[in-house]
């Protein structure tokens, strides 16, 4: 699908992060599927995205929404066959649109044949070296053998009644495999090629910095006191960002490079810098990271011309193109974010934790004015699913229905991720809005809220001040207009609080953060804008594009 001479695709894609559980229920049992999602294909290509990013479709248990995979090469059941993958697959590259399957490296589900095959051949066994097995500290073994610690809360290691203790980074349901072991490579290296093979444009990888660990296994160090610590600093840690990991990605790109057209991997790689963050995409490595440092940033002028510029800065220096994103399915939605301040400063590693009563309308304004900020920079972006429809986060969920295993490993203190993944509105007045079909025996997996009637795709459409509009008409001129996608910017004089750059040939982005109208910068036309402009200055909170 690439065309000699031409960048490659992915260096300015626009892509659709499909949470396939939430995004169309095809079959009526109230959760999303591919049969639903095929059904959306036409949406998505009027909708302008160049590739879709589908969260994990693989049998699975379901212990972490499918992040927990039994077997690679099947399609869980909730979701189809491969067989309905393949014909996705084809039907979306007649769209014009490419399909990024997720894949989940770092560890598999506990019910995966080989985890099933480790825990019968016991302690000490060639079964259990392609896992993380140790003996327990302390004189009869009980104590865990280190002191990490669980990304979903508690430790991050179960001991079986064998004695033998597994480590799971995440959920117990999810032991992590040995990447020091080479059946794991030869392992994910066929599994890249059953899937190249039927068609897919790529993968992003899940946990794609937390393969390699320490091969001691040591402690991890008593957290410094961040007032004690240099602003992006690396730390050297045992199983976060080692730099081993590189290794196997060089291994994968070599297996990428084996097939016809432009296949991308992307990165999902939280590092303590940009530095860090460049060397996965390296020429020889991956294809690109995303950009959290980005997602992380407050409404705040300093704090974001900061990252836009160490992001371009360092992947530039290593031939790489940025990658911009707002949300996702694993962080609060970003108008909700931007509607309140956040308690602290957020940092890679740590939950979101909003401070203050939330105000959505503002949240819901910036937001606006972040997606024209966002599709104006160099290189790609990811649109996470209903993020084009302006969805908040749902912050009431009933407790009873919550179904991330944070909520539980947290003892019920964080209320984890479900809020931002609750089915999309689609149509009509009431719940299911569209999401399932008409005759559908079960209600969605999470609740809608009944007040989404006005979010819905078709009450947005044709309505030119709707998100919806905003989004289609900013990927139309995105994809028009010679100066967008890949490339640079050049920053422009503005006042405080203001940030404003030019891109060749004849574009110029302005961002009002500050809490005074800004006077426009000569201009020929506006190309658009999140609000109208009047009388030729920009409103706090808004932005627009402007034909120079």
């Amino acid at each position: 699908m690439s065309v000699p001479g031409t960048s490659p695709w992915w260096r300015s894609a626009v892509i659709y992060q499909v949470y396939i559980r939430s995004f169309a229920d095809g079959d009526g049992d109230g959760v999303g599927d591919i049969t639903g999602l095929r059904s959306r294909l036409p949406y998505l290509k009027a909708l302008g995205v160049d590739a879709v990013w589908i969260n994990p479709w693989y049998k699975s248990p379901m212990a972490d929404g499918g992040y927990d995979v039994a077997d690679f090469r099947a399609i869980d059941g909730l979701f189809g066959t491969v067989a309905d993958a393949e014909q996705l697959i084809a039907e979306a590259h007649e769209h014009g649109i490419r399909v990024v399957p997720d894949l989940v490296p770092n560890h598999t589900s506990d019910q995966h044949a080989w985890f099933q095959a480790a825990l019968a051949a016991g302690p000490g066994s060639p079964e259990r070296e392609r896992y993380v097995f140790r003996p327990g500290r302390g004189p009869d073994g009980t104590a865990p053998p280190n002191n990490w610690i669980s990304q979903f809360g508690g430790p991050a290691w179960t001991r079986l009644p064998d004695g033998d203790w597994y480590l799971h980074l995440f959920a117990p349901g999810q032991p992590d495999l040995n990447w020091q072991h080479p059946d794991v490579h030869a392992e994910f290296e066929d599994i890249l090629r059953f899937w190249f093979a039927r068609g897919v444009d790529g993968f992003r990888i899940d946990v794609a910095h937390g393969l390699v660990k320490h091969p001691e296994l040591p402690d991890v160090p008593a957290r410094l006191d961040a007032a004690d610590q240099e602003p992006r600093q690396h730390v050297d840690h045992p199983h976060w960002d080692r730099d081993e990991v590189h290794d196997i990605y060089r291994a994968w790109r070599k297996v990428a490079d084996e097939f016809d057209g432009d296949r991308c991997f992307v990165a999902e790689a939280w590092a303590d810098t940009p530095e860090r963050l460049a060397a996965y995409v390296r020429e020889d490595t991956l294809h690109t990271a995303f950009n959290f440092d980005f997602l992380m940033a407050g409404w705040d002028p300093e704090e974001l011309r900061g990252v836009i510029d160490d992001s371009l800065t360092m992947l530039g220096a290593v031939g790489a193109p940025a990658t911009w994103v707002l949300s996702n399915h694993d962080v609060t939605r970003h108008p909700s974010r931007y509607g309140r301040s956040a308690a602290r400063r957020w940092v890679a590693g740590e939950r979101y934790a909003p401070g203050g009563p939330l105000d959505l309308t503002l949240g819901t304004r910036r937001a606006r004015a972040a997606a024209l900020l966002t599709l104006a920079l160099p290189g790609g972006t990811y649109i996470y699913q209903g993020e084009e429809l302006g969805l908040p986060e749902v912050e009431d969920l009933p407790d009873d229905l919550r179904q991330d295993p944070i909520w539980e490993r947290s003892g019920h203190t964080d209320p984890g991720r479900d809020g931002c993944r609750v089915p999309l509105p689609w149509s009509g007045q009431h719940p299911p809005f569209g999401f399932s079909p008409d005759d559908a025996t079960a209600p969605p997996w999470l609740p809608q809220p009944a007040g989404w009637n006005g979010l819905t795709a078709e009450a947005q459409t044709g309505d030119p001040a709707s998100m919806l509009e905003l989004y289609r008409t900013a990927l139309r001129l995105r994809r028009a207009h010679p100066a967008l996608g890949d490339g640079a910017l050049t920053w422009l004089d503005a006042h405080p609080g203001v940030l404003a750059f030019r891109r060749d040939p004849g574009f110029v982005c302005v961002v009002n953060l500050s809490a005074t109208p800004y006077p426009l910068p000569d201009h020929s036309a506006v190309l658009l804008a999140s609000a109208p402009v009047e009388g030729g200055v920009l409103a706090t909170d808004h932005a627009v594009w402007l034909d120079v």
